[in-house]
This record gives structure tokens, sequence and C-alpha cells, in this order.
């Protein structure tokens, strides 16, 4: 018999509450988890809730207690999920860090955080000692999860050794209290750390809204949800609250994006909802191409985080066999959640034309927008460009170590995004740039999303603006080649632009989200990383 309780809105109980009910997903692991190698990569909704309690124990054995703070930074799984639900569910705040952030900003983070204990893996370690960083604060416990094939810092303490404390049971901060702590992209610097209440995250509408049962857009039973990310976005909150709220038969987890992982599983699997970051899929055209049949069965794509390009959109789209395949895409912000979304039909993907169809991230469902002028701060009229800003009742606490930058983007009720966009004679949002990022004239986004539209080979285009001379095309080519002709082509009737460089796609510098870091890029590109914007509500 299915279970009455009402459903949790604090992470602390969501895998509990699941495992009471009668219809559960079952999980499918691209690898076992880091935290349960023994365990294998099938877990039913019962058994992965008992994983939740047992690292409950065990964060417990590590000296963790109500009120304190985890970090987590460990490689890259859902088990970060299960970890911050565990800690959750014992009023421990834990706070999320990916493990691809660089040694010396990871540092600062820690710094920031003061976590008791941190929990992370050889890997991470080692990346910080290559580099002579010293990323562990003084005083903070640590526990090893995954192989043990690096030296560990003095006193630092394998998982193996917590393994087995007893379930120190439940006891949740209020609703209003941090319960978990997320990191922005950090593609302007270090990242910033959100605090999240259970109330103005999992209780609010947008976190809510794919947890209900949306006939063509949201999964029913029968089908089978594939998803890859970084695992410690805020993302995951409402993914996992969609994934266990409507219990699909199978919740495929990648936690690895590299194109041979990806085509193992989609050919295990064949899923029927596939979600990744933006970037990722951009990156997996090239799997569209070579190995289509893994796509056939997808009636739903989901894209958030960022604007996605149309190509990505078209490409996907056309290798689905399903005789209506849509593409459902979220933009928003780890600090305010979902701010627009919008649905893509193959016909509409197809029909496409010009520079503004590239930068349509569809209508504010679930708070109020409106367009401001950057100096003065007049609202603006339909179809002027300007700062979004977002007012919403699932904006975050405040920024971890950073308080006097968090209130810099608050304006009463209002959040300052920092995003340049406008809004059409529908209402739609159209996003143009970072206003960090912006290049007088024109929109990055729109001129890239065209030339990815007329550079089939290319993985990736940046457009970076330059203090002197036209704006600086980045490319990176399947082959890392492009003829001259090529890019004349490209280039018809668009703005005038310097020659592009070619960066291969392993060496562009990356978020955790896969985003560019396009302050490091202008710096290896044009030896500075002066913009044209003023990088006040980055």
């Amino acid at each position: 018999m299915a279970s009455h309780r009402r459903k949790p809105i604090n992470l602390g109980l969501l895998f509990d509450w699941h495992a009471q009910n009668s219809k559960q997903t079952e999980f499918h692991l691209d690898r076992p988890f880091d935290v349960a190698p023994e365990k294998g990569t099938v877990y039913s909704g019962r058994a992965i809730s008992a994983e939740v309690q047992a690292i409950s124990g065990w964060l417990q054995a590590a000296g963790l207690r109500y009120g304190d703070t985890v970090a987590v930074v460990k490689d890259n799984h859902f088990d970060m999920v299960l970890l911050a639900s565990a800690a959750a569910r014992t009023g421990v705040l834990p706070v999320m860090i990916s493990p691809f952030v660089p040694p010396a900003q990871l540092r600062v983070m820690l710094e920031r955080a003061a976590p008791k204990v941190l929990v992370t893996s050889s890997d991470v370690l080692a990346r910080a000692a290559k580099e002579s960083i010293e990323i562990v604060p003084a005083g903070v416990g640590v526990v090893v999860t995954g192989e043990l094939d690096t030296e560990l810092p003095q006193g630092a303490v394998p998982l193996a050794d917590l393994r087995g404390a007893a379930d120190p049971g439940v006891r949740l901060r209020p609703d209003d209290e941090p319960m978990i702590v997320t990191h922005t992209s950090g593609t302007t610097g270090t990242p910033k750390l959100v605090v999240h209440a259970a109330g103005t995250s999992l209780g609010r509408f947008s976190f809510q809204l794919e947890s209900k049962r949306i006939p063509g857009i949201t999964s029913g039973r029968g089908d089978v949800v594939a998803g890859c990310f970084s695992y410690v976005h805020n993302r995951l909150l409402s993914w996992t609250n969609g994934q266990l709220s409507l219990a699909p038969r199978k919740t495929v987890i990648m936690s690895d994006p590299d194109l041979d992982n990806v085509a193992e599983v989609l050919a295990t699997h064949r899923p029927t909802s596939l979600e990744a970051l933006p970037n990722m899929f951009q990156r997996w055209e090239e799997l569209a191409d070579s190995r289509p049949e893994l796509f056939a069965q997808v009636l739903r794509y989901n894209s958030t985080f960022d604007a996605v390009h149309r190509r990505t959109i078209r490409t996907f789209l056309d290798v689905s066999r399903a005789r209506f395949p849509i593409w459902a895409t979220g933009h928003g912000q780890s600090e305010i959640a979902g701010i627009s979304m919008n649905v893509f039909t193959r016909r509409q993907a197809r029909n496409w034309q010009g520079f503004r169809d590239g930068s349509n991230v569809g209508w504010p469902p679930a708070a109020p927008v409106k367009v401001v002028d950057p100096v003065t701060g007049r609202r603006k009229k339909r179809g002027e460009t300007g700062l979004l800003m977002v007012a919403g009742k699932a904006r975050c606490l405040t920024y971890m170590g950073e308080p006097e930058r968090y209130l810099e983007k608050v304006e009463g009720k209002w959040w300052n995004t920092g995003d340049l966009g406008r809004r059409d004679r529908l209402g739609r949002i159209r996003t143009l740039d970072r206003e960090v990022d912006l290049v007088p004239g024109l929109s990055s986004i729109e001129l890239e999303s065209l030339l990815l539209d007329r550079l089939r080979r290319a993985h990736e285009v940046v457009v970076l603006g330059a203090q002197e001379g036209p704006p600086v095309p980045v490319l990176s080519m399947r082959d890392n080649q492009i003829t001259p002709e090529e890019w004349q082509r490209a280039t018809t009737g668009l703005p005038e632009l310097a020659q592009p460089h070619l960066v291969p796609w392993e060496d562009l510098p990356r978020t955790a989200t896969w985003k560019v870091r396009r302050h490091e890029l202008r710096e290896m590109v044009l030896g500075s990383d002066r913009t044209f914007g003023t990088g006040r509500w980055t």
C-alpha cells in the first residue's frame, strides 16, 4: 500500500519517504558508489534509503553532530546527493563542492565554509598535492572515500574505518534554517557558496513543478529516466525530488560524461527521458552523429542551468524515432532556482531563423521578472535590453562567508541575476550575455549559436570582446582545423570578427557544469581578462 504521508520538503527525509511508497524507482549506476564500492550498481528505492541511513551513521562516527558543518568534495557521483541527504537528516549542514574546482579556489571555499569534517577522495587530495596547495584548514577532520591510492593527510580516516556505525535517527533543522550549501559555476572566479533552506528550496513551486504528473512533459511509471550532471549543483535538489515523486521504472545515473561511457550506458538502458548539462549535450552531438540509435527511444530531452544552442536541440530531436519528441529547457541560477522554461518541438527546431531564436529561454512560470537599466535601475519596455531581475520566493538565504556580496545583488524583493536580456512581445525572456561578458553592439550567445549552426564540425564557439579591434572568436573543432574558405562562409553577413583562434576541446577551461571560464580563456587568448562589463553583479 502506498504511503499517505505528505511528501517532506527537507532533503534529509526524501529517500526515507520514497522507500515507504509502493511505487518506487530502481536506480542504475554507471559505476558503484564511492561510499559503497562493494554494493554494485543497482539499487531499489528501499536499498538506496538504507544507504542514506548507513551514511548518517558513519558521519556521526566521524564526529559530526547536530549544528555542525560537513564539506563534501569527492569524485563526481550521485552518492554526493546521498551524503547531503544523510547530513541534513541529522541536522548537519552539508557544503557541496565540485571536485573540479581548482585547488587554489577550493582552499578559499573551504576556509569560508569552516567545516568540522571534510569528506573527500584521493584524487582531490592528489590534485592539490601536485600543485603544492594545502586545501584542508587546520583542525578539520578528513574522511577519504574510494580507492586510497595516495598518501593521506595526517589524521585522515579511510571511510572503511567508519562503516557499520548505528543510524543516529532523524533530527531535522527548522525549514527556515540552512539545509544545504551548493555553489555557483565560477565562470568569473572563485565559486560562491549558496545557502539554501528547506522552505526556500524544496518547499517552493519552482522546485515542486517537475514532481507533478504533466502528460507529455514529465515522466510516467513506464519511463526510463537518465541523467548526467555535476552532482553538487542546486539542480539536483529538484531533479532528485522529481524522480522520487514520479517513480519512473528506472533512474539511470551517469557520473562520467565521456563519450565512451555515455554510449555504453545508453546502449544498455535506452532512456525515454534524458537530461544533461547544455554543454554536455553539445559535446554529445558527435555521438548523435555516429550512434543515432542510442537516442531512438528518447521522448523528452531536458537541459537546465543555461541557454542551449539551437543546433544542439535540432540534432537530438532529429535522431529520436519518437513521433513527437520534445526538448524542455530551463534557465535559472543557483541563488534563485528556476527563472524561465520553454518546450521545443522538432518542427520549431527545424524552422529557426536568424540570430534571435538562439537566445529564447521561454516564460517565467513561478516568479515575476523585470528588465532594468543597469545604471539607473529604470524599468525597460518590452524589446529593450537590460539587467534581468527576479522576485522569487525560492531565493537563497545568503552567500556563506560573503554576506556583503549577496546583499549587493538584492534590491528589496528583487534579485539581480547579472544577466543581460529582454522580454519579447509575447513575454518570453531572451538572454544575451552575462553583464561581465558583454560585447558592445551584439550578443555573444546569439552570435555563437549562429556560428555553431554554420560550423557543423565545431564542438564549441566562444566570442570574446576585445578592448582593441573586433570581437575574437575561439573555436574548438572536431579535427582542430578550419580552412579560410570555411570561415568566410560561416561569417558571411555577420558583424566584423577577428580571425579565429583554435583551441582543442580538452584545453578549454571549464567549470564543474561544463561552462567555459571566459575570464581564463581571455587570458589564454588575449593576454588580459579585461572586459567591457563592470562585473558588479557576478
